[in-house]
Order: structure tokens, then C-alpha cells, then sequence
């Protein structure tokens, strides 16, 4: 597959797959199978039905995908006044701790506490929030989080002005010498993988896209595969 507009060499992409689109009656037997597969992270979507219209799953959730799970959690706080669960989620043994930027005014001070808690510390932006608003603080994060749709609800579709953002993301990246990953969550499929890799996206989150294949474990294969095909 090719797209169109490639500005980016090869590079390794990771995948996420968001546990949000699984079928929880099976849960154990979710995260058993993307153990065995070629996904690098587990993202775990956590909604508080303020932040967003619809609440998910929580600590205990979370404590028990982390005990069967052996890859990196990957976990998306979409929720207001994130910075009085940072430790009970640092305490849980997740790896990554993403906050929304329009859910913390003193967002510099958080992502300092989730770095200190010893994690990685990402920033998520909703589809309407400008990338420059990250331009003091991104030296001090390691993710940024692009949403690629409303945040709240799987199985949207894709919105494309997220194309200009990574671009204008990956700009401010270079620009400021900065070393933050960027995750595209929302949408994710194969019809836009290899794109958002071309154009610098570094992990890509995928829920309905894999978990409402037939065969899940393959559609990771294939959704990885898309994402490293890049014309040189």
C-alpha cells in the first residue's frame, strides 16, 4: 500500500491496541492473545463520564490487565482532576500515563508527578486543540497523544485534519530539539496506517479496527505490516 504524501523515511511504528473495543467477557483471554502478538503496547482507556460521555473501566480493571499482561500498559486518563490518581496508577505498575491537556491548568506540574512516580508521562489533545499549545512543555513530555476522533466512544470514524496536526506536531518536535513519541488514537485502520507513519506517527492506536476482526491476532499482523510499508 502506498499513500499519498509520504514526507517520512521507514521507521518502526508501534501498535497499540486499545482493550476498550474487546469483549470484557473474555478479557483474560484478550490480553493472553496480544501477549502471543505482534502488538508492542496494551492502551487502556479510562473515562470518567465527566471528561467524556461515557464512562469505561478504572483501577480495578487496570490491576487485573496487569497482572496477566506482559507488555507495557499504556494508559489514557479521560478524566477530570487526573493529577489525584497518578499515584494509584504508578502503584498499579502501568508504564505510560497519559493526561488530557484540557483537563489539567497546571499541566506542567502533573506531567512533573508522573515522571517523578517513575513513568513515562504523555499529553493527549482533543481534535479541536491547537498543537501549539504544546510548545512549552513538550521538551518535559514523552508522548503526545493526538486524538483522531471525539474522544468518549469507539468505532469512530477517522477525522482527517489530523493529517495537518501530526505534521505541524512533528515540525514543532524537530523544531524545539524535543524527543516526545506521537500516538494517534481514533480510527486507526488500514486505510490510513501507512499515511500516519509516513507523516511521522510513531505508535498507533487500533480498537474496533482489530477487536472487531474475526481473527484479531491477524488483524495486528496486517494493521503493523500496513503501517511499515513506506515508499522510501
Amino acid at each position: 500500500m502506498e499513500a499519498e504524501g509520504l514526507s517520512y523515511l521507514r521507521h518502526v511504528v508501534q501498535l497499540a491496541p486499545s482493550i476498550l473495543s474487546a469483549d470484557f467477557t473474555r478479557l483474560g483471554e484478550v490480553i493472553s492473545m496480544l501477549n502471543r502478538s505482534e502488538a508492542d503496547w496494551i492502551h487502556c482507556d479510562v473515562m470518567d463520564g465527566r471528561f467524556v460521555p461515557n464512562i469505561s473501566f478504572g483501577l480495578p480493571v487496570i490491576q487485573a490487565v496487569r497482572q496477566i499482561a506482559t507488555k507495557p500498559l499504556d494508559v489514557h486518563l479521560m478524566i477530570v482532576e487526573p493529577e489525584k490518581y497518578l499515584r494509584d496508577f504508578a502503584d498499579l505498575g502501568v508504564d505510560i500515563l497519559t493526561v488530557h491537556v484540557e483537563a489539567c491548568p497546571h499541566l506542567h506540574r502533573v506531567v512533573q508527578e508522573i515522571r517523578q512516580l517513575g513513568l513515562q508521562a504523555g499529553v493527549a489533545l482533543n481534535p479541536h486543540t491547537p498543537i501549539q499549545l504544546l510548545s512549552d512543555i513538550i521538551h518535559e513530555v514523552d508522548l503526545v497523544c493526538l486524538m483522531a476522533v471525539n474522544p468518549g466512544f469507539g468505532g469512530q470514524a477517522f477525522i482527517k485534519h489530523t493529517y495537518e496536526k501530526l505534521t505541524e506536531l512533528r515540525e514543532l518536535i524537530v523544531r524545539k530539539e524535543a524527543k516526545a513519541k506521537i500516538e494517534i488514537d481514533g480510527g486507526v485502520d488500514l486505510s490510513n496506517a501507512a499515511t500516519l507513519a509516513a507523516k511521522g506517527a510513531d505508535i498507533l492506536v487500533a480498537g474496533n479496527s482489530i477487536f472487531s476482526s474475526k481473527d484479531p491476532m491477524q488483524a495486528i499482523r496486517l494493521l503493523k505490516r500496513t503501517a511499515h510499508t513506506i515508499s522510501a
